[in-house]
């Protein structure tokens, strides 16, 4: 005998119940299907809002599936966070977030077969773009592009200043897409950075070549902040001509001893490691302690070269050069040396080794006049040399 409970039927019932109705059954017919009573299913049907047929024609992956919201409203009914429902169905928890906040019923409620039908609602095309269609839209952001304001500050000036009328509002994302369609004009419409086309974006997806196993520069230790105590370097590669080329530049933060590091077989992880441990074996054991180097690839092979030159190696924030200033500043004075633009296999080793020679018989005024050799002559017995 069919059932008469529409909140307590499992919702592989109702799922069921929903795919037979897109197939065409009717409504008594499905509900019989699937064991429940006609009222039963019509209830649901009343709470769903309607059954809305999706196109036939491929969707991109991006877009959430009617499997995603109903996992999305198990996750709610258990009381899971917005991020552990993302991990479950493979997707960011900002897009979880924008979709309980945007396909919720009036009343609050999240129904994954309302909010389904809600997206395939915005979904029907062709729709003609907002700004296309709204002259008066179109000429205010023109005019405000024109200023120099971002299409962020552009929504939220049509949010705050035309709350009454729907028409002249659009998302940050409609205008991205109104200026790169070239509906708002290619000459006085423009970004800021003058950018005309979409930059990739990657929100929300982790990052495949993160190198294993780093020790961020927030774990290094208090003395190297300090640089009182010598023996601990900040190194960097600098890049020739078409990216076929670089140097290695290996800098002492209390002297500011420079050492180059000749790369004639390329500057791939192997490459560096084995001249990082060719090259640094000459430097005294204990002036070897630390080497803070940016997250570059080059040195994916940290443990080795850990392992092999007694060097512990932290690695920078990303997009953060400062955390190593001291590199930075020593190859903006070899820029000198190796311009931009240029190829940087036609230097010979003697060549590195007489360019560190010059820089480390400089005086720096950070070491009151002295120069780096002299700084480190201080540190050691003997000169560091060859």
């Amino acid at each position: 005998m069919a059932k008469y409970a529409p909140n307590k039927m499992p919702t592989a019932v109702k799922k069921k119940y929903f795919e037979l109705l897109r197939e065409g059954y009717r409504g008594a017919a499905a509900a019989r299907r699937v064991g429940v009573s006609t009222s039963c299913g019509s209830l649901w049907f009343i709470d769903a809002g309607s059954v809305i047929v999706p196109d036939p024609g491929p969707i991109s992956p991006r877009f959430l599936t009617q499997d995603d919201r109903i996992a999305i409203a198990d996750g709610l009914h258990a009381q899971q966070t917005v991020k552990q429902i993302a991990a479950s169905i493979g997707k960011s928890f900002q897009t979880v977030y924008r979709e309980v906040k945007r396909n919720s019923k009036p009343d609050g409620r999240y129904n994954p077969w309302w909010a389904h039908n809600q997206a395939l609602l915005r979904r029907h095309r062709p729709k003609e773009e907002k700004i296309r269609a709204g002259e008066p839209l179109r000429t205010l952001v023109r005019e405000k592009l024109a200023e120099k304001w971002s299409p962020q500050q552009i929504a939220r000036y049509l949010a705050r200043e035309h709350t009454d009328h729907p028409a002249m509002r659009a998302c940050t994302e409609t205008i991205y897409r109104a200026l790169f369609a070239g509906l708002l004009g290619r000459r006085k419409a423009k970004l800021r950075t003058g950018r005309t086309r979409r930059k990739k974006q990657r929100r929300g997806v982790p990052t495949l070549n993160k190198i294993k196993n780093m020790t961020l520069i927030h774990d290094r230790p208090a003395e190297v902040n300090n640089r009182t105590v010598p023996g601990h370097w900040e190194g960097d590669l600098i890049i020739g001509r078409g990216q076929g080329s670089a140097i290695g530049t290996l800098v002492e933060r209390t002297t500011r001893y420079v050492h180059l590091i000749h790369l004639p077989h390329g500057w791939k992880a192997p490459q560096v490691r084995n001249a990082l441990i060719t090259q640094t074996a000459h430097i005294p054991p204990q002036l070897r302690k630390t080497l803070t180097w940016d997250q570059g690839r080059e040195l994916t092979l940290h443990e080795d070269i850990e392992a092999l030159t007694g060097f512990r190696i932290y690695f920078c924030e990303p997009h953060s050069p400062w955390q190593r200033g001291t590199n930075e500043n020593m190859n903006g004075l070899l820029r000198q040396y190796f311009p931009k633009g240029t190829d940087l296999s036609v230097h010979s080793a003697r060549d590195l080794r007489e360019v560190a020679r010059q820089l480390n018989r400089r005086p720096r005024i950070i070491l009151g006049d002295k120069t780096p050799a002299d700084a480190m002559r201080e540190c050691l017995t003997g000169p560091l040399t060859r």
